[in-house]
């Protein structure tokens, strides 16, 4: 055995045992945003809770909840299934552009909610999104 034959392993060894704890966050961000954004979703079409005050309030109409609703449940069944890396990418960047416009349209609505949560929410929603995306594994990537 040569010195390159022992490093290489090495190298081979830490590389293998990083993706074990990268796995696991992007499980763990995983399922929280696709939990977080399918009760989020249901609410929507079901027009459950606040979520039609949330909507109207901001000026939007009613049905902006079908279509809102819809999008989520589509985006967390992209990113949850396996395989269709592209659809993944598109899921990602539709729910980036989906909470990040959420946040937006409440603070132009002056809309911030108690401690500012109708806009803190979405952008934490939107982060954990980021966060599954730069997680996800080779398998998960273009």
């Amino acid at each position: 055995m040569n010195l390159s034959t022992i490093i290489g392993n090495e190298k081979m060894a830490r590389v293998e045992s990083r993706p074990v704890g990268r796995k696991a966050a992007y499980w763990t961000v995983t399922i929280i945003l696709a939990f977080s954004i399918t009760l989020s979703g249901i609410g929507q079409l079901m027009r459950y809770g606040g979520n039609v005050d949330l909507v109207t309030g901001i000026g939007f109409p009613l049905y902006v909840t079908s279509i809102l609703g819809t999008w989520k449940l589509l985006a967390v069944i992209a990113i949850l299934m396996p395989g269709f890396p592209r659809l993944k990418e598109w899921a990602y960047s539709g729910l980036f552009f989906l909470m990040t416009g959420a946040a937006l349209s409440h603070a132009y609505a002056n809309d911030y909610g108690d401690g500012g949560f109708h806009v803190i929410l979405p952008l934490f929603y939107a982060a954990l999104g980021i966060a599954s995306w730069a997680l996800r594994p080779n398998s998960r990537r273009l």
